[in-house]
């Protein structure tokens, strides 16, 4: 089995391997490649010529001469008056395509039999949601739970804001690896529950959400997955370990740091979970061993 330790002094050397530590170098490296722009028609009208939409929203994209179709209630009377011709306004589309990854580094995360802790995985899922949030234009936030209160890194666009967001997974990761070491498996994990009411104020309506947390960590969370699902496409991602998909068939050693015993595991039942959340208006989804890295 894969598991987390350290010295007081940081992360050991034995740590610093792929499945064991998120670094910024292969966080980065999942942005996928550049695409041609998608063109879209220049209005509902069949037979247009392909170009951008005319928004619906604020922000004054230009102000033209009137075409054939233009709404006349976007007259500019400014402009028409000026130069003797009829102009209208053009507006960019109002949207806000925010997204929220929520990165959950607590205990019971920060363990794997095989190939890497489910909290690398989580974060590689993550910033591949992240990125292309970014593709399509968004913005995107982060927030990393861990044994401490969490760390919130406001939405922002750009590749700039997603280098941000690369960088607290990495070194939240890290700081989560070496709290879990301090503790020595003492502590409990921290609630959940606040940090998703704090998630609901930081996420705007509208926004998508997620989160990527284990199978057995979302206990006493029902009414804030509910909040924050309210007016927001929450999709959960529950990261599953060999280990409970797929158990092996044998007496295994279990230990907590104190106390070991030998004993069977089971496949995990995960449909009564899936129905449960589906019921509290979250969009959940199994991410099996070979997924996400």
């Amino acid at each position: 089995m894969v598991a987390a330790s350290a010295g007081m002094g940081g992360l050991p050397a034995a740590l610093d391997a792929p499945g064991l530590r998120l670094t910024l170098t292969e966080l980065m490296a999942l942005r996928p490649p550049p695409r041609s722009p998608r063109q879209r028609p220049a209005s509902r009208r069949p037979g247009a010529i392909a170009a951008r939409v005319a928004g619906q929203g604020m922000d004054l994209r230009e102000i033209r001469a009137f075409a054939e179709g233009d709404d006349l209630r976007r007259v500019d009377p400014s402009a028409t008056a000026r130069t003797g011709q009829l102009h209208v306004r053009s507006f960019h589309e109002d949207r806000d395509d925010s997204t929220l990854l929520i990165a959950d580094f607590r205990g019971p995360l920060l363990w794997g039999t095989q190939g890497a802790l489910r909290s690398v995985r989580a974060g590689r899922l993550l910033a591949r949601l992240g990125w292309r949030a970014l593709a399509r234009g968004g913005s995107v936030g982060l927030m990393l739970l861990g044994r401490e209160a969490p760390l919130v890194l406001a939405p922002g666009g750009g590749s700039g804001q997603m280098h941000s967001v690369c960088t607290a997974l990495a070194r939240g990761h890290d700081l989560a690896l070496l709290a879990q070491a301090r503790a020595q498996g003492a502590a409990h994990p921290a609630d959940l529950a606040p940090a998703l009411l704090r998630a609901a104020r930081v996420a705007p309506m509208g926004a998508r959400v997620h989160l990527a947390t284990g199978i057995e960590a979302l206990t006493g969370a029902d009414a804030a997955l509910s909040r924050l699902a309210q007016g927001r496409r929450l999709q959960i991602h529950l990261l599953m370990d060999r280990a409970e998909a797929d158990p092996a068939p044998v007496a295994l050693a279990v230990s907590d740091g104190t106390h070991s015993r030998f004993g069977r595991l089971s496949p995990v039942a995960v449909q009564p979970l899936l129905a449960h959340l589906r019921g509290l208006g979250a969009h959940p989804e199994l991410v099996a061993p070979d997924d996400a890295g």
